[in-house]
Order: structure tokens, then sequence, then C-alpha cells
């Protein structure tokens, strides 16, 4: 349970960076078409502001969600867990975990509202409960919970309209950032303009924080582009990686959210 909650933390953490800085530098790469973006280049400011834009509106919108994701865990020490959980969204409502251990027994269930987080254990016979801002806390990143609906579903929660860099690489754009939490490097494939990769750096060095996420395997799902595979690769203290596999995605299905705590169960 601990994995699986670092893991929903982990990516909460990194897809919730902010940026302050304004447009004023660019990063040259060989064999990259460079747009050199500055307050003063109107042009090339708009041009960048205008892709964001672009990006921002393929995001997904729904009333319901579900997907089974695969887990796939390990770091350096090499310590390896794998399970599956089932994921259930009403927008601006309800997030429903259901996390499945060995030999296919639910082990645990979370229900996050706007508020709250609760989870119950199911082998220990448990409740705990939990504001939502206690993810806040442990992640030490500001979000809300439209900000956990977007990151499940892949919308781009990190764009901000203050980019410190841009350059036009042929087949791909990138852009840098610089937030209050992160430093932010993201590639969006041009002719889709789907995510491919994301590189976040914490600007407090005394963490050392450095995360890199790669977004792949996209399938048109209903009528919106969907990421079904996603990597991660951690570096702090030590080093993770995690892979999310999503199967069996469905919008807009009618949905049960069933939470129904046996009396039995002890508040932690």
């Amino acid at each position: 349970m601990r994995i699986f909650l670092f893991l929903m933390l982990l990516v909460i953490s990194i897809a919730s960076c902010r940026s302050t800085r304004k447009i004023t530098t660019v990063i040259t790469k060989k064999d990259s078409a460079i747009v050199v973006v500055n307050p003063a280049e109107s042009d090339s400011a708009k041009s960048v502001r205008e892709l964001i834009k672009k990006i921002e509106s393929k995001q997904i919108l729904f009333n319901t969600f579900s997907s089974k994701v695969k887990v796939d865990y390990s770091d350096e020490k090499n310590n390896r867990v794998d399970f599956n959980a089932f994921v259930r969204m009403q927008k601006d409502s309800a997030i429903w975990v259901s996390i499945i251990a060995a030999l296919n027994i639910e082990a645990y269930r979370v229900m996050i509202t706007k508020d709250s987080v609760v989870i119950m254990d199911k082998i220990e016979r448990t409740i705990q409960r939990k504001p939502l801002e206690y993810l806040q806390k442990i992640t030490k990143v500001p979000f809300d919970f439209k900000t956990l609906e977007d990151l499940i579903v892949g919308n781009p929660v990190y764009l901000d309209k203050n980019v410190t860099s841009f350059i036009d690489q042929g087949e791909t754009f990138s852009m840098s950032t610089l937030g209050e939490v992160f430093k932010h490097f993201i590639t969006v494939n041009k002719k889709d303009l789907n995510l491919i990769f994301s590189k976040l750096d914490d600007i407090d060095v005394t963490r050392s924080r450095t995360a890199n996420l790669t977004y792949a395997d996209y399938s048109n799902v209903g009528s919106w582009m969907f990421s079904g595979l996603r990597k991660i690769s951690l570096s702090e203290k030590t080093k993770i990686d995690v892979q999310l596999e999503f199967k069996q995605v469905e919008f807009e299905k009618p949905l049960s959210f069933p939470f129904s705590i046996p009396k039995s169960y002890k508040v932690k």
C-alpha cells in the first residue's frame, strides 16, 4: 500500500509545477531550428503562446473515466513490486481506486473527493481518513482535485504560458519553464502535439530530485488520444523506475463507486 500511495503522490508532485519566470532565454541544440523567445520579440512570444493554447485545447473532457492500470516498480536495491489497480472517476466528484494483490485479492480501496482521502485496508481491516491537504503536505507541492483528474487522464496540467525557452526540432517541439518547484523541460510531437517526454529538476538543490517521464502508446479512445504507457524514472536519495500501463480505458460509461465500510474496521 505504501508503494502504491508513493507512486500516486510521485506523479502528482511531478505534474503540479507552476512557472513564474518570464520568457527570456533559449537552449541551443545541434540540428534544431531554434526560435529565440524574448518578451521584446512579440512574434516569437506569440507563436509560443499559440502553441501552448493548441496543446491545452487537446485536453480530454470527460464526465466519467475508468481503467485498469498495471503498475511495475523497481529500484536500485533490486526491490521489485507489481500489482494491478482499477481506477474510476466521476468528474468534480470522486476518484475511486481498487488495488489488487497476489491471488487476485483486493487488498486496498481508496476514495478521493474534493476535500478528503479515505484508505480502506481490506487485509488489516482498518480505515484511514485524511484531508486532501494531506497529499499536498507529503508532496510539498500545491494542487487541487482537478489536478488529480487531469493527471490521471493525461491532460497537460503542467503547462504554463511563462516559457523560458523554445526549440523547433523538426518532428518535435521542446519548451523549458522555471517554476516555483521545478525546472521543467517538455517535448511534444509536432504532428499531433501529444506529449512525448518531460524532465523535471527540483529547484531546491538540497533535495536533488530529478524526474524523467516518457509518454507512449497513444491510441484513440472514444474521441480522445490517450497515452496507454507511461514510464517514470525518479532520482533523489535513491533511483526508482515505475511503469504504468493503462488497459480497458473507457470514457462516459455509467459507473458505480462502492465504498461501504464494515463496522468491524478499526480507524487508524
